[in-house]
């Protein structure tokens, strides 16, 4: 198992994720804790050592279970991260309740790692709200030693994310965001990644594999890869493109069964960062991958459009939605503008499509855009 260093810790550079346990009968809040504890046990043995969870993950019981499996172990011999759901405003008034609540479900006295949970457009306001008294509560239980490391994770904007830095950032210890080879560009990972640098914030990932979708690829690009190291599997290539960012320090894999346990610590047993030419040949499968609305961002579009919409994000969040296949990051950003500044406001009248350089349709894709939002 590879290792990084984090003030004094030796942490795994591969963390096991558990939003994604195996269950039972396909209900996700029925979690098949036999051969969940089977992953950890086999993940324990290979030297995994960070176990991430959180108060939403599998309808809750995510915490519950992963506090019974973990019990069996000693407590230093792990790190346990758990976060703080802000991103439900009515929890925003009960940190001490569900602090309290969650050492209970894990079985601990105190979390290695605690985050405030999804800072993202549609919480912000509420994150930054000092009437709420989140920040000093868990500083508080921080200086009582219940909490070792604090941080936070993202899912919003580089903007939004600055904002949250701005107010909070010389409490915060480490920063979990979503990137992989497809987020790079897709999500602006690159630019999350540069503010993490700038802020002295390690980076822990999120979605390395985008979900599953980077565990399989068109057989094209399985070719492209399959050329450049042919012992070399699919998933493990999102993997080698992580450990070639100089930023990250723990990789979340969200792993779903015994035998993607087995593969993700195979690749873990090397450090085998991919080359600059490596790199290139992964950045053109995402392109073709998420093919999408070729928006540069010129912005030609928002100085001819009456309703003032900010067309580049939007385009950028269909996106977003089209490669997921849905997902809850567009919809999540769309709901916190208002009314008049969604897909919906467009009236159809095309001036911005007379200046695009693109050619794009941008009335028809915001259309489409509204429809799938329904």
């Amino acid at each position: 198992m590879i290792y990084n260093g984090f003030k004094g810790l030796k942490l795994s550079a591969l963390g096991m994720g558990t939003m994604r346990l195996p269950v039972l009968d396909g209900k996700n809040s029925q979690i098949d804790e036999v051969a969940a504890a089977e992953m950890v046990a086999a993940a324990m043995e290979k030297g995994v050592n960070y176990y991430d969870t959180a108060w939403g993950y599998h309808d809750g019981n995510s915490e519950i279970v992963m506090g019974k499996i973990l019990k069996n172990y000693p407590r230093e011999s792990f790190y346990l991260a758990t976060k703080f759901p802000g991103y439900d405003t009515e929890n925003l008034s009960k940190a001490e309740e569900i602090f309290e609540k969650q050492l209970e479900k894990c079985q601990t006295e105190y979390f290695d790692f605690y985050l405030i949970h999804n800072v993202c457009e549609s919480d912000i306001e509420g994150y930054l709200n000092e009437e709420y008294g989140l920040l000093p509560y868990l500083l508080e239980q921080k200086a009582k030693g219940r909490i070792r490391h604090l941080g936070f994770s993202v899912h919003g904007s580089l903007e939004t994310m600055k904002r949250f830095l701005d107010r909070w950032g010389e409490h915060m210890e480490f920063c979990q965001i979503q990137l992989n080879y497809i987020d790079w560009n897709l999500q602006k990972a690159c630019d999350k990644v540069s503010l993490c640098k700038e802020r002295n914030l390690p980076v822990w990932v999120m979605e390395p594999l985008r979900g599953g979708k980077l565990a399989t690829l068109p057989e094209a690009g399985v070719a492209a890869l399959k050329e450049l190291r042919p012992e070399e599997g699919v998933p493990a290539w999102a993997f080698r493109y992580l450990q070639s960012i100089p930023e990250v320090t723990v990789i979340l894999s969200g792993m779903s069964n015994y035998e993607q346990v087995l593969d993700n610590l195979r690749t873990f047993e090397t450090y085998a960062p991919v080359s600059e030419e490596e790199a290139t040949v992964l950045q053109e499968i995402a392109a073709r991958l998420c093919a999408g609305v070729p928006c540069t961002a010129c912005r030609y579009c928002t100085t001819y459009c009456p309703m003032g919409l900010d067309i580049p994000k939007l385009l950028e969040m269909y996106n977003e939605h089209i490669f997921s296949g849905g997902g809850f990051i567009a919809p999540m950003y769309v709901n916190s503008l208002p009314e008049n500044k969604r897909p919906s406001a467009c009236i159809g009248c095309r001036s911005c499509e007379a200046v695009c350089p693109q050619q794009i349709k941008i009335s028809e894709v915001l259309a489409d855009f509204s429809g799938k939002l329904k």
